[in-house]
């Protein structure tokens, strides 16, 4: 199974965005699922369904930061490159999907967001949201950028 399908399970098995990213890599990470559950458990609905950056991409940082990212902290060099994977890693999503908001990517009036109560996870959420295609661009995403270096 890919990550992009583990993804994607994990997310219809009830897991928010960002959990079901970091989840579908517990392997790569030498992780327990529970450990990646609660480490990404703050970060869905744009962080706590305050609808800022899609719990998707915060998903797919995470895991990129902790196989790819920098640890000597007084090297700016590191940092810089690092960061400038991440900013590419954003605008590719952003490119496919038009934003890396949680509420411009739902199109969400204000009286929408922030409200920290769980949508149900049933037929009609699964048809109207758009998020399991994020949740599966940003596994898939990170497995691109993880292969080309």
């Amino acid at each position: 199974m890919t990550h992009e399908e583990k993804a994607l399970r994990y997310f219809t098995d009830g897991a928010n965005c960002a959990q079901a990213v970091v989840m579908a890599y517990v392997k790569d990470l030498g992780m327990d699922e529970k450990t990646a559950a609660r480490l990404a458990s703050s970060f869905g609905g744009g962080i706590g369904r305050l609808r800022e950056i899609c719990g998707a991409v915060s998903g797919m940082m995470m895991v990129y930061g902790f196989l790819r990212g920098y640890d000597d902290l007084k090297d700016p060099d590191l940092k810089k490159a690092h960061y400038a994977n991440v900013q590419a890693l954003a605008n590719k999503f952003r490119e496919e999907n038009g934003s890396i908001v949680c509420r411009e990517l739902l199109a969400l009036h204000e009286n929408e967001q922030n409200d920290p109560t769980p949508t149900p996870r049933d037929a009609k959420f699964f048809h109207s949201r758009p998020c399991m295609g994020f949740v599966q661009c940003a596994a898939r995403l990170l497995d691109e950028a993880l292969i080309k270096e």
